[in-house]
């Protein structure tokens, strides 16, 4: 962390708001922690909008969270519940933080951050979503433990680079977000054959005859 300055320039604050919006489809309250936690311990100087986090009870909250989230994306169908029900918080979630970032002596700038992160958080949402899906269509736990994994050390990965190498992380968004997209068309195509095989299944089972 040394080498993370102390006042963010606007490289860094803009790379720190599509992050947050980014990363907050996979792991929201990880997003949050993290800045808090950043924040409170004086290793980068937050955005007045964001500063608001580093409250005690803003640490505290989003830290049991992160507990909470880390074994419920673990546990194979609770993981697909747990998006579901997110769906209604991280997206929003993920556009205000963006906003927050960028848009606290800037109203203009705050809608257009609050736009492009929301939009941001509904990719990645709905590619890790899917993705959960799909890998739930398999009995065996490894592979949805190994994406849950990941998520959680990308997210860090993401964050960190944000704050330090603004430049490399908005190369590593767009091919994120290019290879999410596919992804997403590649596992829509997927689940939608398992569940018309499931029902062409369902369809073939005739009623036993009455004796």
């Amino acid at each position: 962390m040394d080498n993370i300055p102390t006042l963010m320039q606007p490289p860094q604050l803009l790379a720190l708001a599509a992050a947050l919006g980014w990363a907050s489809g996979f792991r929201l309250y990880a997003a949050v922690f993290l800045t808090d936690l950043a924040g409170y311990l004086g290793w980068i100087d937050l955005p007045s909008g964001l500063q608001i986090l580093q409250h005690p009870g803003v640490l505290a909250a989003s830290g049991f969270m992160v507990f909470v989230e880390f074994f419920a994306d673990k546990i194979p169908l609770v993981d697909s519940v747990w998006d579901a029900v997110h769906t209604f918080i991280r997206i929003p979630a993920g556009a205000a933080l963006a906003a927050g970032a960028l848009g606290a002596n800037d109203a203009a700038m705050g809608w257009i951050a609050a736009l492009v992160g929301g939009s941001l958080a509904a990719t990645s949402h709905a590619t890790k979503m899917t993705a959960r899906a799909a890998a739930n269509t398999s009995p065996e736990p490894f592979s949805n433990w190994s994406m849950s994994l990941f998520e959680d050390g990308f997210v860090v990965f993401l964050l960190w680079l944000s704050a330090t190498h603004p430049a490399i992380f908005t190369i590593v968004l767009v091919v994120s977000v290019v290879l999410a997209i596919v992804l997403l068309v590649v596992l829509v195509k997927f689940l939608k054959t398992v569940v018309r095989g499931v029902r062409e299944l369902m369809a073939g089972r005739r009623l036993p005859r009455e004796i």
